[in-house]
C-alpha cells in the first residue's frame, strides 16, 4: 500500500473527536465492531435510520484493512468506480485501480463527511461479548471498558487477522520477521537477504516493489497462481472534471464495471468452457514475460483459472527473473537462526523473513469471543459444521447479532462493497422491524440455517472454487466453501432487500430497571 521503508501518513487532516479514546457509552442501541468499509457503511446506514450506535475500533484510526496493509505496492484488484460506496462516488480517483493510501483516504473522507468519527471509540478492542438473556441485550467487555447494546454488528471483516504458519524453529530466527499486513517500515530492506513466504495477492504486489532494493530475495512458493495482465490506467483530468461537474456521469463507468464483472462471474460459477479463454490469456501473458523454461514450469498453475484468486500484475514475472531473485518450490521444513531450510536439505540464508501468507478467514479468532444465549461461543457453534450464517448475516442462538461480510458473502468476481451494502439494508430493516413490533430481539430459527447451509453447499459444488482442482483460502479444513457467495451479487441483493421475520424467533422485550 505505502512506499517501501516509510510509514503511510494519516489520509486526511480531519481530526478525530477529543473523546475518541474515552470509554464508550454505558448503553447503546447498536455496537458496531470495526471501522473499515463495513463499519463505516453501517454507521451511515444506522444514522440515516435514526438508530443510536457506536463503533468500536481496536486501532488508533479508522480504515480497517486499508489502514493496516501498508506494504509496498499494495492496491485493490477491483476497479475503484465499483470498490466504493454507491452513495459516495469519488470523482478524484487518480487511477482505475487505486492504491492503499488512496482507498484509506477515501474511507476517512467518507467518515468525516458523514460524521462517523463522532461515534468512533478508538483502542476499544472487543475482548468478550455475551448475550444476556435476562436483560435481553449484549454485554461487551472492551479494552476501553464495559458497555451494553441492544444489538451487535460485527464489521471486523475476513481479512483482519494475519495468518502465520507454524514453522518449526521460527522462534530461533535471529533476523527480523513480520507479516505483510503488519509491515515494518522501520526495517530498512536495502541490501538485505530477504525471504518471502507466499505467492498470493500480497506477495505479487510487494515482491516487485522491494526487489530493486534488497540484496537478495528468496521467494518460497507452495502453489503458483494464475496471473493476468493488469489493465489499470490513469483517469484523465477531463474525466475527473466531468465526474465533479456532473456526478451522475460516474454511474456509467460504475455500471459498466459492475455488469462486466457479473458476466465474468458466470464463467466462474459454471466452471465451464468460458474459462478456457481466460486460461489462454494467462498462458500468453506468462509465455511472453518468462522465456526461461525452467522458471516457466515452476510458475505455471495446474488448476483451472479462478479456483484460487486470480491475480493482476505486469511486473511480477519480470521481478522473478532478476539476478537477485530465486524462486524455491521445495517445502519449508524448518527455520534456523540465519536460514530457511527446505525438504531437499538446502539452507537458504536470510536475515529478514516476510510472511505473505494471508489471513484467518474461515477461522477468525473473534468467533471465540462471541457467546450466545446457550453459553456457546460462535466458534463452538461452527465447530464441525464450518462457519455459516443465514444470508451471511445471522446465526441461530445469537439474538440480535449481525455479521457484516460474514460467511459466504465474499465475492470472487466483483466488489465486496456491493455485498456489504446489501447486508446493511437487511440489518437496518431488521432493526426497524424490532422497533415497529416492540420485539426485543430476533433469533434465527435453526431449521432456516440448516436449509441455508444445504443450499450454499449445493450452489458451490459446481463452481470453479470447489471443483477447479485446487485448495484455497476460500475453503475450510473440510473442503467446504464457507467464504464466497456462489451466485451473482444481484441475487444476493434481491434476497436481502427486506428482513424476513418468519425466519426468526421473535423474543419479547425485557423491561429495563434504571439504576437509582
Amino acid at each position: 500500500m505505502g512506499g517501501a521503508g516509510s510509514p503511510v501518513s494519516r489520509a486526511t487532516d480531519a481530526s478525530l473527536p477529543a473523546d475518541a479514546v474515552t470509554p464508550a457509552a454505558e448503553h447503546v442501541g447498536v455496537a458496531v465492531v470495526g471501522t473499515g468499509f463495513a463499519g463505516i457503511g453501517a454507521s451511515i446506514a444506522l444514522t440515516r435510520a435514526g438508530i443510536d450506535h457506536v463503533l468500536l475500533e481496536r486501532a488508533d484510526d479508522v480504515g480497517g484493512t486499508w489502514r493496516d496493509n501498508t506494504y509496498p505496492g499494495c492496491r485493490c484488484d477491483v476497479p475503484s468506480h465499483l470498490y466504493s460506496f454507491s452513495f459516495a462516488p469519488n470523482p478524484d480517483w487518480p487511477e482505475t485501480y487505486s492504491t492503499q493510501p488512496e482507498i484509506w483516504e477515501y474511507l476517512r473522507q467518507v467518515a468525516v463527511r458523514h460524521h462517523v468519527l463522532d461515534r468512533v471509540r478508538l483502542r476499544s478492542e472487543v475482548c468478550r461479548a455475551t448475550w444476556d438473556p435476562g436483560a435481553g441485550r449484549w454485554s461487551l467487555e472492551t479494552a476501553a471498558g464495559r458497555l451494553t447494546a441492544d444489538a451487535l454488528a460485527l464489521g471486523n471483516g475476513p481479512l483482519a487477522e494475519p495468518s502465520v504458519p507454524d514453522v518449526p524453529g521460527l522462534g530461533t530466527f535471529d533476523g527480523t520477521t513480520f507479516h505483510s499486513a503488519r509491515w515494518r517500515h522501520d526495517h530498512d530492506l536495502a541490501g538485505r537477504r530477504v525471504a518471502v513466504i507466499g505467492t498470493g495477492a500480497s506477495a505479487i504486489q510487494l515482491v516487485p516493489a522491494i526487489q530493486p532494493e534488497v540484496g537478495h530475495l528468496t521467494l518460497f512458493q507452495r502453489t503458483p497462481a494464475w496471473v493476468l495482465p493488469h489493465r489499470s490506467r490513469r483517469i484523465s483530468r477531463v474525466e475527473r472534471a466531468l465526474y465533479r461537474g456532473v456526478p451522475a456521469t460516474q454511474r456509467v463507468p460504475r455500471s459498466f464495471v459492475y455488469w462486466s464483472r457479473e458476466l465474468f462471474g458466470t464463467a466462474l460459477l459454471r466452471n465451464g468452457k468460458a474459462l478456457a479463454a481466460l486460461e489462454r490469456l494467462a498462458r500468453r501473458h506468462l509465455e511472453r514475460q518468462v522465456r526461461d523454461p525452467e522458471l516457466r514450469a515452476k510458475v505455471m498453475p495446474t488448476f483451472r483459472p479462478g479456483c484460487k484468486r486470480l491475480l493482476l500484475s505486469n511486473d511480477w514475472y519480470p521481478a522473478l527473473q532478476q539476478p537477485n531473485v530465486d524462486v524455491v518450490t521445495e517445502k519449508i521444513v524448518e527455520v534456523r537462526p540465519n536460514a530457511v531450510v527446505t525438504a531437499d536439505g538446502l539452507a537458504h540464508e536470510a536475515d529478514t523473513l516476510i510472511f505473505a501468507t494471508g489471513f484467518h478467514v474461515t477461522d477468525n479468532p473473534i468467533a471465540d469471543r462471541i457467546i450466545g444465549r446457550d453459553g456457546l461461543t460462535l466458534a463452538d457453534r461452527w465447530q464441525g459444521r464450518g462457519a455459516r450464517a443465514y444470508l451471511g448475516t445471522t446465526v441461530s442462538g445469537f439474538p440480535n447479532l449481525f455479521l457484516l461480510a460474514g460467511p459466504n458473502t465474499g465475492i470472487g468476481h466483483t466488489s465486496l462493497v456491493v455485498m456489504i451494502e446489501a447486508q446493511l439494508r437487511y440489518v437496518v430493516d431488521a432493526l426497524r422491524t424490532l422497533a415497529r413490533t416492540s420485539t426485543g430481539a430476533v433469533d434465527l430459527l435453526p431449521d432456516v440455517l440448516d436449509a441455508w447451509s444445504v443450499e450454499m453447499e449445493a450452489k458451490a459444488a459446481g463452481t470453479v472454487w470447489n471443483s477447479g482442482g485446487c485448495a484455497s483460502w476460500y475453503l475450510d479444513d473440510a473442503g467446504r466453501n464457507t467464504t464466497l457467495w456462489p451466485d451473482h451479487s444481484f441475487r444476493f441483493a434481491r434476497r436481502t432487500r427486506r428482513f424476513d421475520p418468519d425466519c426468526y424467533e421473535l423474543l419479547p422485550a425485557v423491561t429495563q430497571v434504571k439504576n437509582a
